[in-house]
């Protein structure tokens, strides 16, 4: 028996070939009973894509790239099973790069690698700089998520600037006055470091509490032992913030250690939260509270659109897609939620609030 051509599924379904690519394609516009029609037809005859010939036709490898700093830090771990699983619904294989926060390895993957072997890069840049982003002529499409670095980019992440804010305000309703920022950077940037900062001095603006650049606590890198060591020289010398704003769970998850190690009680004494909701947050003693960004959307949003990027650069895009040609560069904005746990509301609920500290 002949193998079921595309021909054969719209001839079955009573569409067009093109429409029957579109759903294969996972196309958004087209609608949810042609959809299930195209669908059921593709069952009913055992149709298979032939992803080698389809590539080769719309001159592509059928790999894109996903570029990260460091693959076994958790976030990017979990976002990876995400990205791998939506480019698998576009029939695409997912080439992981570990870059080291290396700038010659992240120039390498922003250029493709020197090759045509990948379609298209979502990246996670640490060490570009704006201008490596505006020199990419031949370079294959790319997203970037996380930093922003270039107005005009590509761009996949959560509103950094608000999740940060929203967080410092949670702990200022504790009564929290004395918050410190691990990981801060008090600069103009565009990273995500630099937004988180700005949404905690935000916070400390509206509750009308003076901002002091000593509470930033800067660290060499975002991982658990520099959360440690960074509360240890805090607490070596004296200090007793009430709260700590880590700028992501590992840095969280090290400063709880320290904190446990030196007999300081959380959250009764130091409030302490983190960003990301990694799994291990989810386990440790006391459980973290986080900002939790959708991270399945951050993959559906970035692998979507470096998809319509590639179809725009082989002109192989629907032909009903709108607007028409090559759209301007986006920045996309996904959801993300304050997921409160025993880190700063206690195993029986919050602490009692204290006084809340007037105007200044």
């Amino acid at each position: 028996m002949a193998r079921p051509r595309i021909k054969d599924v719209a001839r079955l379904a009573g569409v067009s070939e093109k429409t029957v690519s579109n759903v294969i394609n996972d196309y958004t516009h087209v609608s949810d009973r042609t959809r299930s029609v195209v669908r059921d037809a593709i069952e009913e005859l055992g149709y298979k894509v032939n992803l080698a010939g389809r590539h080769l036709r719309q001159g592509r490898t059928g790999i894109i790239a996903l570029v990260i700093p460091e693959l076994d830090v958790p976030y990017f771990a979990e976002l990876a099973r995400h990205v791998i699983r939506e480019a698998e619904r576009r029939s695409l294989t997912v080439l992981i790069h570990q870059t080291g926060a290396d700038r010659d390895h992240e120039l390498a993957a922003l250029t493709g690698f020197g090759s045509s072997f990948v379609d298209g890069v979502i990246l996670s840049p640490l060490a570009l700089t704006p201008d490596d982003l505006r020199d990419r002529a031949g370079s294959p499409p790319t997203v970037l998520i996380g930093e922003l670095l270039e107005e005009g980019a590509d761009h996949v992440a959560i509103d950094n600037e608000k999740a940060a804010r929203e967080a410092t305000e949670h702990l200022l309703g504790l009564g929290r006055r004395s918050i410190l920022v691990i990981g801060g950077r008090n600069d103009a940037g565009l990273g995500t470091a630099e937004a988180r900062t700005r949404g905690y001095r935000a916070a400390l603006a509206e509750a009308g509490i003076a901002y002091d650049p000593a509470a930033l606590l800067p660290v060499d890198s975002f991982r658990m032992p520099d959360g440690a060591e960074a509360v240890a020289r805090v607490l070596s010398e004296g200090a007793r913030p009430d709260a700590l704003l880590c700028l992501n769970d590992q840095l969280a998850l090290g400063a709880l250690r320290t904190l446990h190690e030196h007999g300081v009680r959380v959250p009764d004494e130091v409030a302490v939260i983190g960003f990301d909701d990694v799994e291990a947050g989810r386990f440790s003693v006391p459980t973290l509270s986080t900002v939790a960004p959708d991270k399945a959307a951050v993959a559906h949003v970035a692998v979507e659109l470096l998809q319509r990027r590639m179809d725009e650069a082989t002109g192989s895009a629907p032909a009903d897609a709108s607007p028409a040609g090559v759209r301007s560069p986006q920045d996309l904005v996904v959801a993300h939620r304050l997921v409160l746990r025993e880190s700063t509301e206690g195993v029986n609920g919050p602490p009692p609030p204290r006084a809340r500290p007037g105007k200044s």
